[in-house]
């Protein structure tokens, strides 16, 4: 099979990881007899450097006739720091979700064994944990009306949803909910918000046509405590833009490092897959970002293409290189491993899945890791 990947390396430790992706999903075609075809695309801080345009057309439409888009970072601090700046890199990225229609966004968290001793959280408070946030995308209140009152002391913020906002989205969730653990959770505020008390009545109703999933509801603040106090009871979390947006990046804690959260933001046509770890402006070329993130994005991606079984390699490989320690230093701080290296290793133990002889002078070496 032949496919077309988009990539937008973008910001930061984005070009970095996003290569180390390249190379596991070459190794992926390589074993499985697929042609994976990549062509590059700008987008954020570089592409308004190279164009003043945080998202140039050319890049909206090679996103449009692509099987995929593989996403690396966004972001600069020369912006961040600015508030007065009219064009930011963030811009791109909120209208290429607009323009592919990219209304759902999946964010799997994930304890594993081999990294529990990483978090701050108590061992036996996340072993076990496997959670998936539905969190949606193109809506509320960062697509709202945003006004500024001429003398400057005055901000507004609209946030607004519609039923059918709502709706695609509690699908989506359900339906994954029924392929796990049959339990999804709502996170909302509705004792306070409008918006909120629409999603809550609009996800009831929904119920009926999922009589086999177990559905419950939590306010957003008491979410965030018991995503730290218990997070083995969720199963699937539905909420909104915002709310998602804070939750997942709570939950990065329980995995022991943000670097190993990967996503996906899909729509009818188009799908975009990316790590939540932002640019980390303070990496970039230094050869030391974990590139497990991105390459378990790769792992969505495959997944969305149809590849189940190259998608479950990629994972195992992943879980064989925490297993055995090869990881930067964000996990291993004690004999960490560069970024290519840990792409490398991956990418050669996909080529080699049947023999686990490691040569950890090699992998150093940045030569063959299997003998």
């Amino acid at each position: 099979m032949k496919y077309n990947i988009t990539v937008i390396p973008g910001d930061g430790i984005g070009p970095e990881v996003t290569e180390q992706a390249k190379k596991v999903i070459r190794a992926v075609g390589d074993v499985f007899d697929h042609t994976f075809l990549f062509k590059e695309a700008l987008m954020g801080a570089c592409a308004i450097d190279k164009t003043g345009n945080p998202l140039p057309d050319e890049t909206i439409e090679l996103c449009k006739k692509s099987d995929a888009i593989l996403f690396g970072a966004i972001g600069d601090p020369k912006y961040d720091n600015d508030p007065t700046a009219k064009v930011r890199p963030e811009q791109g990225l909120l209208r290429l979700r607009k323009e592919l229609g990219l209304f759902c966004n999946v964010r799997p968290v994930k304890a594993y064994d081999t990294l529990i001793h990483n978090s701050p959280l108590k061992k036996e408070r996340i072993k076990g944990t496997d959670i998936a946030i539905y969190r949606e995308l193109t809506g509320g209140i960062y697509f709202g009306i945003k006004e500024l009152s001429d003398d400057g002391t005055h901000a507004f913020d609209g946030c607004s949803y519609t039923v059918k906002e709502i709706e695609r989205m509690a699908h989506l969730a359900f339906q994954s909910a029924q392929k796990r653990q049959k339990k999804l959770t709502l996170v909302d505020k509705a004792n306070v918000l409008e918006t909120s008390r629409l999603w809550r009545k609009t996800v009831t109703d929904l119920a009926s046509e999922y009589s086999d999933v177990e559905l419950d509801f939590l306010f957003v603040d008491n979410a965030a405590m018991q995503l730290i106090l218990n997070p083995k009871q969720f199963d699937v979390i539905l909420t909104e833009n915002l709310f998602g947006d804070i939750l997942s990046d709570e939950a990065s804690v329980i995995g022991g490092s943000i670097g190993l959260l990967a996503s996906a933001s899909v729509g009818k046509e188009n799908a975009l897959f990316e790590p939540i770890h932002g640019s980390f402006p303070q990496a970039k070329g230094k050869d030391i970002a974990n590139p497990l993130a991105s390459i378990l994005s790769t792992a969505m991606l495959l997944k969305h293409l149809g590849l189940l079984k190259e998608a479950q390699v990629v994972e195992a490989a992943v879980e064989k290189s925490l297993e055995l320690g090869i990881t930067t230093q964000d996990i291993n701080s004690e004999n960490p491993f560069s970024t290519s290296k840990v792409g490398g290793f991956i990418a050669d133990y996909i080529h080699n899945q049947e023999d686990s002889n490691i040569n950890f002078q090699n992998v150093h070496m940045g030569q063959s890791t299997i003998i």
